[in-house]
């Protein structure tokens, strides 16, 4: 079984036609195409909302048998209520996702900055209740919530813990979970992510990055990673670069 899965963050971006996907091709094809590159992605259009269910058995049906669809959470559980009064919310999402079957990736709730060391509580209360068999990532934005409490909330429920590179929070490399799941965010004041190229060069830090990977996988930690547009500017080189210094 592949320990190792990269991609992007989303796979829908007209910029990337005749640097990434072929000129003509047609947006309804990008994922069929994407998928013959990547063996994952990370899906950002269901922090909006559920998608439809034709939705995802279309995504199910353009993708090759070994991809996997990483989620976010929609806002409404993680942004407006904030884990609270949102059983049927939950439900609703991870039924809809779930028509994935064995394609359905870690799923990640995503918290904002105002999602802060108070609400520790409501987290250890709602982590027991979502529903066996998936993998679940928790990613903060408020960085007095990087401590023990948090690790160890995590460690006992087996959800992985985000491991952002981003300019305004810590690079961690704590695992608290049997997966790890790493997002290069970036920093969108320096890149615009929208000229279909390398704007800035982390050929470097992606370096670094692969050894650090390397080590997650020797210690059989499987490793989810997707880069945003706004690292270098093109995620497709950033992500391929990445799994060529890890294979070679």
């Amino acid at each position: 079984m592949n320990k190792l899965h990269i991609g992007t963050m989303g796979w829908s971006y007209d910029f990337w036609v005749g640097n990434f996907y072929h000129k003509g091709l047609k947006a309804t094809d990008f994922l069929a195409e994407y998928s013959k590159h990547f063996d994952t992605v990370e899906v950002d259009s269901t922090f909006y909302g559920v998608p439809y269910e034709s939705t995802v058995l279309r995504w199910k049906a353009q993708t090759s048998t070994d991809f996997l669809f990483s989620m976010k959470f929609p806002k409404a559980i993680t942004h407006e209520k904030m884990l609270k009064d949102c059983e049927e919310d939950v439900r609703r999402f991870i039924e809809r996702i779930s028509l994935l079957q064995g394609k359905l990736g870690p799923l990640l709730l995503q918290f904002p900055y105002s999602f802060k060391p108070e609400h520790l509580y409501t987290l250890n209360d709602f982590l027991p209740t979502l529903p066996k068999g998936h993998r679940f990532v928790v990613e903060v934005r408020n960085k007095k919530l990087l401590d023990d409490k948090l690790f160890s909330l995590l460690r006992k429920n087996g959800v992985a813990l985000a491991v952002v590179d981003h300019p305004f929070m810590l690079k961690l490399e704590a695992t608290t979970a049997d997966f790890a799941y790493i997002r290069w965010e970036g920093d969108r004041r320096k890149v615009k992510g929208t000229l279909g190229k390398v704007e800035v060069d982390r050929s470097n830090d992606i370096v670094t990055w692969a050894e650090k990977i390397k080590t997650f996988l020797d210690n059989s930690i499987e490793v989810f990673g997707y880069f945003s547009k706004y690292y270098s500017g093109h995620p497709p080189s950033d992500a391929k670069q990445l799994q060529k210094l890890i294979h070679r």
